[in-house]
């Protein structure tokens, strides 16, 4: 084992930076993977591309006309990106996305090999619901799950699979995901956001909730990481020794970022903005080895699946760099875990922060109306936060 450790640590200061190259201005990278309203108004008809819309907006069901000119316009771009599969990508009880890959190629019935991607397929998918966790709530002869397109969250292109975000039900309609009480509990703080702005506007006004959040990481060298069996196992070490100098003298936090980490963060914020997840600031946290990303404010439940699809482009970019990145809210005894600081606030269609603090007695007091509401809330249910 000693020698292991060793040879373990002469691998690693082998290890060096490596280049990571822009080719392309942000803005330029920015949602070049996303099927959004720029790609939907040139690949779909006028019809398909205010039906979309008006469906978003107003969470109403999309006929079956329309589906099929979605799918055909969503995989006509998916394949001119690259694109080979296609998946409903959603978030079961296991704290992870899940995804089955189905090519968009058939056979006609003269045999010959067709591009194929209808309306029903973009709409609904039937993976097997047996083997994911459902807390009781499915029956266990009752294999047959659903997912289902949920249109607010665009698709995208990951490696050469077109992703749909989707929910995921059981055969009796009970949400064996993630998304689906999340999309409920939005809907029902919109309503109760609708009536209370009646009080400050002049008409009530739709709010959205808005989302903002901080991911931390350790980052370990991979071949450091390869002789910890606990690491490889759990995500987190289960035996050990406190190291000489940790985080005692408070010099790691939003200290110089080392090179090899900074080409990592490069690399990852170039994945990240081609997928349309708007990340912001990247800087040291309090413990060695441990750091921090962060985004812009997004609509909740966009938010929601950006932070997923973060965590799995982390792991994949973290290999190249020759490291592993832990995410386990505690891998380390005796220093600093990492959190997910979760920052949420009501804006109003025009652009109105309801949570934030006015310059006017007026908009002061919508301000304190709306923070009190919030606390009480909390105070009244905090048994359904600390469930959550």
């Amino acid at each position: 084992m000693n020698t292991l450790r060793f040879s373990s640590l002469e691998e690693s200061f082998k290890h060096k930076p490596i280049a990571v190259i822009q080719t392309k201005s942000i803005p330029e990278e920015f949602g070049r993977c996303v099927f959004d309203k720029t790609k939907m108004r040139k690949y779909l008809s006028s019809e398909a591309f205010q039906h979309i819309l008006h469906s978003i907006e107003n969470n109403e069901r999309i006929s079956r006309k329309i589906a099929d000119q979605i799918a055909l316009g969503m995989k006509t771009w998916a394949i001119e990106n690259g694109a080979t599969h296609y998946t409903h990508w959603f978030q079961p009880l296991n704290e992870a996305s899940a995804e089955k890959h189905d090519t968009f190629f058939e056979p006609d019935k003269d045999g010959f090999i067709i591009e194929n991607f209808s309306g029903d397929k973009l709409v609904q998918q039937e993976p097997d619901a047996s083997s994911f966790p459902s807390g009781g709530i499915r029956s266990t002869f009752e294999a047959r799950g659903y997912t289902a397109w949920y249109p607010s969250s665009p698709a995208f292109i990951l490696g050469k699979t077109l992703c749909i975000p989707s929910i995921f039900i059981s055969f009796t309609g009970e949400a064996l995901d993630f998304k689906m009480p999340l999309l409920k509990s939005l809907k029902a703080i919109e309503k109760a956001t609708y009536s209370l702005t009646s009080i400050f506007f002049e008409k009530p006004q739709n709010a959205t909730v808005t989302f903002g959040w901080e991911q931390e990481y350790f980052l370990v060298d991979e071949s450091l990481y390869n002789a910890r069996f606990d690491l490889i196992l759990t995500g987190r070490t289960l035996l050990g020794h406190a190291s000489a100098k940790d985080q005692q003298l408070e010099d790691h936090y939003f200290a110089s970022i080392p090179e090899r980490v900074k080409a990592f963060m490069s690399d990852l914020e170039i994945e990240a903005w081609r997928l349309g997840i708007p990340l912001k600031t990247r800087h040291n946290e309090v413990s060695p080895n441990q750091f921090e990303c962060a985004s812009i404010f997004e609509e909740a439940n966009l938010a929601n699946d950006h932070n997923i699809l973060l965590m799995d482009i982390m792991r994949k970019v973290a290999e190249r760099h020759n490291f592993k990145v832990l995410l386990h809210e505690k891998p380390f005894s005796g220093i600093n875990g990492s959190g997910k600081h979760c920052n949420w606030s009501l804006m109003t269609k025009n652009g109105i922060n309801l949570l934030s603090p006015g310059h006017t007695s007026e908009s002061n007091l919508r301000f304190l109306s709306f923070i009190a509401i919030v606390i009480k809330a909390v105070y009244e249910h905090s048994e359904l936060l600390k469930a959550a």
